[in-house]
């Protein structure tokens, strides 16, 4: 080894070893039973396969459960002729403050079976891991409650197979596999679920609609970045404690016929009209799927959503007003990339700290004011050709970059107001394209 990670672990022995050493009082070490001979095997033999370069025997001679790598937590009975076992199993490098053991290039597992190896495990981590190498197929104990894969391309597996039996599951992560196939339907039989993100995988097909039945306990619910198409299933109107709901870039569908469109009176049509019955949701993103259609009226029980993300959607239509009365706490909108005509709703952008309603057929006046330099909002608005901007706040070529017009007397005054509790500023950031406009208390009342 080089002298570089010679010294790496030295100081990750001593750091983990005194302070799992210390984590125990002076009597469980006395008297607690050692680690069952087969879990200590097993793990060595973990640790090698994820990375062979460092000597983990020698390290970590003892009692496993006693003195071990960061991420290798253990469970002590109350009673002293119990056998303790590995209740938890972390592996790759995340940072400082999580070190858990890192993994080679080359990282595999020679022994994929984890259900017999460690049959009280429940919680399994691998972070960076599978890289170049396909791992053997992982057989998992039915006792897991925590599922966690992170960028671990070279894993490749079907989900709906991967999953089977895992019925204490209650955070179900996997980010950025390989994972392909179907979301199992008897996923919906997870009824301890609270969180899944299954992001930046290969999934395909459709939306299970037993994900409905979750609704007791699911709260964040991330399929983004896969190929799931058709409709969305009107069942996810049942998750009462949804705070997430991430469906963005996928391939659903269910498009408007030319015949009905602007109407949006089918539920799975455009903006789901389910959203409309979750009224715990903080954070939603629909963005990258060609699902057309207006936005619809729902907003009235929304008023807790934060983040909003609608861009590259096919929308058309008006932005309803009552998103600008209700959407109070709205922190970040985009609505970037549709065909969406019409004034923007006062009221919509004025909490916003984020907003990008760029390349739509947005009209009407917006209208700015600047007297300090405090930074507030980032707005992008070019690619609205019916958009005009005040005369006062030209200077500096902003229109000119933005390609927005300045606004004449005749200029119609029905669109926004961008007005809040801190002055105006507008400026351009050449690089991001990105308007920023500052707030000082300053209440417009007319045009």
């Amino acid at each position: 080894m080089c002298g570089s990670h010679v010294l790496w672990t030295m100081m990750f022995s001593f750091v983990i070893v005194t302070s799992t050493f210390f984590s125990l009082s002076h009597q469980q070490q006395q008297q607690q039973q050692p680690l069952d001979p087969s879990e200590q095997n097993a793990l060595y033999d973990v640790l090698h396969s994820l990375n062979p370069t460092i000597p983990w025997r020698n390290l970590f001679p003892d009692d496993l459960c006693l003195s071990a790598p960061h991420g290798v937590v253990c469970d002590f009975p109350t009673h002293q002729n119990e056998t303790p076992h590995v209740v938890e199993l972390s592996f790759g490098y995340v940072s400082d403050e999580t070190p858990n053991p890192p993994c080679s290039l080359n990282a595999t597992l020679n022994n994929p079976l984890i259900s017999t190896s460690f049959p009280y495990l429940r919680k399994l981590f691998f972070y960076n891991c599978f890289n170049k190498t396909l791992p053997p197929p992982l057989s998992l104990p039915s006792s897991l409650e925590e599922l966690v894969f992170i960028n671990n391309p070279s894993f490749v597996a079907a989900l709906d197979t991967f999953l089977q039996n895992l019925t204490s599951l209650r955070r179900l992560i996997l980010i950025g596999n390989s994972f392909h196939g179907e979301v199992p339907f008897y996923i919906g039989g997870f009824l301890n679920l609270e969180e899944v993100t299954l992001s930046r995988n290969n999934l395909s097909g459709k939306i299970p609609a037993s994900l409905g039945l979750l609704r007791k306990n699911l709260k964040v619910l991330d399929l983004s970045g896969n190929n799931l198409s058709q409709c969305l299933p009107h069942s996810l109107g049942n998750l009462s404690q949804l705070l997430k709901l991430d469906l963005s870039f996928n391939a659903f569908g269910c498009r408007i016929p030319e015949n009905l469109r602007g109407f949006n009176r089918f539920g799975s049509f455009g903006v789901p009209m389910l959203l409309g019955e979750i009224p715990t949701l903080k954070e939603v993103y629909l963005s990258g799927n060609f699902l057309s259609g207006v936005i619809p009226d729902i907003w009235e029980n929304l008023g807790g959503v934060e983040k909003l993300g609608f861009s590259e959607m096919g929308l058309v239509g008006n932005i309803p007003a009552s998103m600008g009365v209700h959407l109070k706490k709205l922190r970040y909108i985009g609505l970037d990339n549709n065909n969406l005509d019409g004034s923007v709703p006062y009221g919509l952008l004025q909490y916003a700290s984020e907003i990008n309603l760029e390349n739509n057929k947005l009209s009407g006046r917006v209208e700015l004011f600047s007297t300090t330099t405090k930074v507030g909002q980032k707005v992008k608005l070019a690619g609205n050709k019916g958009l005009c901007v005040d005369n006062k706040v030209v200077g500096g070529g902003v229109l000119g970059q933005q390609q927005l017009k300045a606004c004449k007397k005749t200029d119609v005054p029905d669109a926004v107001v961008f007005s809040g509790a801190s002055s105006l500023l507008l400026g351009f950031d050449s690089l991001a394209g990105v308007v920023v406009v500052v707030f000082f208390v300053f209440i417009f009342t007319g045009f």
